[in-house]
């Protein structure tokens, strides 16, 4: 089995975690903050780590532009930058290609860049794994379970039934 790894950027850490934690192929995701080549600072980001035998990095960007505003260029983009953040040119190419194809899925031009890779910091353990220790914390329930509805409706077959179950009972 080959793990590959893949940054991604756009929206709180928090609930970018835990929508990627939710999928069948990921097998780890680390929280924090990554920068990318090119000195660009520190924004919110995950390190998504998966088997590309399971799930597509064509999957993976896509769920990440539909659990983000990812066509909004809002006032707190530099703390959350619309990104991917490739490991290598192979991957920063293929990234570019696939967000040209799934342009046509948003009526609004894409703000998503791809990056290279350069630094990631993990957030403090407390933060870690947020949505799986706090699931009732009013900010959950805002934010992060509307995203995992969405996902449950929009990709269903790639996220786990574990998910699924806890998903429909709530």
């Amino acid at each position: 089995m080959k793990i590959d790894k893949i940054g991604l950027g756009g929206g709180c850490h928090w609930c970018t975690e835990a929508v990627f934690q939710n999928l069948h192929g990921v097998v780890n995701v680390e929280q924090g903050w990554i920068s990318a080549s090119g000195a660009l600072e520190f924004s919110e980001a995950v390190l998504v780590h998966f088997n590309s035998e399971k799930i597509s990095l064509k999957v993976l960007i896509e769920v990440h532009l539909h659990t983000h505003k990812c066509t909004s260029n809002h006032s707190m983009r530099s703390k959350y930058r619309s990104a991917v953040y490739a490991f290598s040119s192979k991957q920063r190419l293929e990234s570019e290609q696939i967000l040209k194809l799934l342009q046509k899925e948003f009526e609004d031009k894409l703000i998503t860049k791809v990056y290279g890779f350069e630094d990631f910091k993990m957030s403090p353990e407390p933060y870690q794994n947020y949505f799986q220790k706090n699931p009732e914390k009013p900010f959950c329930k805002t934010y992060i379970a509307p995203k995992l509805q969405l996902l449950l409706k929009r990709f269903p077959k790639h996220v786990m039934e574990s998910t699924q179950t806890s998903i429909k009972s709530k």
